[in-house]
């Protein structure tokens, strides 16, 4: 089976819409700061965004280890169990790091303005989807998992600036 990673270089229409709206490009992986676990587990960046941000495999294993994001200011969260689920975040919200509440209708808001943009923007995560092999879920289910998963599994997964031995701040709280 082709992993998710292959996929996404190979299907150009996803690709496209992981990088935007997703913000997630698979050529942005050096975080540019030492960074490591506070529980010893292996770190690999694999992919980051426009702004700094980075995206980390935790621990040992392929694309269904944990997930998490670090910015570029010093806040990280665990944001999804697996690759699966990340791809599946960016696509059906991909204005994640601008909820607050990770409610349903604050999405809805923020993608009134994705939507004034991108017209097409549906269609295109739908066929982004397809070609990936990915059902998407609803979109209160996606925040929810996402939140879920950084507040409660993600309180044991903490990134540490290793110059400092400093944890960076959590992203997503309560």
């Amino acid at each position: 089976m082709q992993s998710l990673i292959t996929a996404v270089r190979e299907q150009e229409e996803a690709a496209r819409f992981l990088a935007w709206p997703g913000d997630f490009d698979l050529d942005r992986s050096d975080h540019g700061e030492d960074v490591h676990l506070a529980s010893g587990d292996a770190l690999e960046g694999f992919a980051g965004d426009g702004a700094g941000g980075t995206f980390f495999f935790c621990g040992e294993g392929g694309e269904e280890r944990p997930i998490l994001y670090a910015d570029s200011e010093g806040g990280a969260a665990l944001v999804a169990m697996g690759l699966p689920e990340l791809l599946r975040l960016l696509l059906v919200v991909p204005w994640w790091r601008d909820c607050q509440t990770f409610t349903a209708e604050e999405s809805r808001e923020l993608a009134a303005g994705y939507l004034d943009d991108t017209p097409d923007l549906v269609t295109r995560r739908d066929r982004a989807a397809t070609a990936l092999g990915l059902e998407l879920l609803p979109e209160a289910d996606v925040l929810t998992r996402l939140r879920d998963g950084a507040v409660k599994a993600g309180k044991n997964v903490v990134l540490i600036f290793t110059p400092e031995g400093e944890p960076y701040a959590p992203l997503i709280t309560g």
